[in-house]
């Protein structure tokens, strides 16, 4: 269970009605130190909606953004088409496929990918992290080099799986040429210690543990290929086995391949 947490009087007209979106508590303000009865908060900052862990030492706040940081640094010097994801996407030469990112998240990959010009439709079934992604989504709406990016973003707070189920009990077509996945795999203590962001994501959604099902489910949706995201020596899930693997040096990508992407 988490709680909204209002920065100042000024948020809080807004964390009520977050709170009530959510169906959780709103805290009164004060200082993300000072609750104990949270792990962690989703704190209405003025710099943007973020996860924040609670306690006297906890890290920093954790909020998608796109016009900062990494994802700005990937966008201006990531390598553009060359990239292992958008090879992975099928992107080549003039050729950008539709991608239905059915595991959305931070919304890191999809921003890469509407960066390099793909239409992108993403699903994230968590709604605290679905609010993140949307609150990231619109301060970065607003910038102009990197608005016309967003507008090649659309986001759905649902699950992919039943979506991508429901186009297929109803018999309609996927509006996509590529189902992208990037399901969160159960972590293992005796992992690498992973960056504050990650961390609070994994506390804040947990593992993913329907990833057969969510395969399954992608590929009954008929698309020309499905692209999985894995760490470089997780195993592959358990289904359909992968047309050809790509890997890099800290992961992998499992490519599925059922026809070819249009030009």
């Amino acid at each position: 269970m988490f709680a909204i947490l209002p920065f100042s009087d000024a948020e809080v007209s807004i964390a009520l009605q977050l709170a009530e979106h959510l169906c959780c508590v709103c805290l009164p303000v004060m200082s993300p130190r000072d609750v104990s009865e949270y792990e962690q908060v989703l704190w209405i900052h003025p710099e943007g909606l973020a996860i924040q862990q609670t306690g006297q030492k906890a890290p920093g706040p954790v909020r998608v953004d796109f016009l900062q940081g990494a994802q700005a640094h990937r966008r201006l010097f990531g390598g553009g088409a060359g990239q292992s994801v958008a090879k992975a996407i099928g992107i080549k030469g003039k050729r950008r496929p539709t991608v239905l990112d059915a595991t959305a998240g931070l919304g890191r990959d999809s921003f890469v990918l509407a960066s390099l010009g793909c239409e992108v439709q993403m699903f994230e079934r968590n709604p605290w992290v679905a609010a993140l992604l949307a609150d990231g989504m619109k301060r970065a709406a607003e910038d102009p080099e990197v608005g016309p990016i967003i507008d090649r973003m659309k986001l759905f707070q649902q699950d992919g799986k039943d979506y991508l189920t429901s186009l297929t009990a109803q018999s309609q077509a996927l509006n996509a040429d590529v189902i992208y996945l990037d399901p969160m795999f159960p972590h293992s203590d005796k992992s690498a210690e992973v960056k504050k962001d990650m961390k609070a994501f994994r506390t804040l959604v947990g593992a993913d543990e329907d990833s057969a099902e969510l395969l399954a489910a992608a590929v009954a949706a008929n698309p020309c290929r499905i692209v999985v995201k894995r760490a470089r020596k997780a195993p592959a899930i358990e289904g359909v086995v992968p047309s050809m693997v790509l890997e890099g040096k800290s992961g992998r990508f499992d490519i599925y391949t059922f026809r070819a992407l249009p030009d």
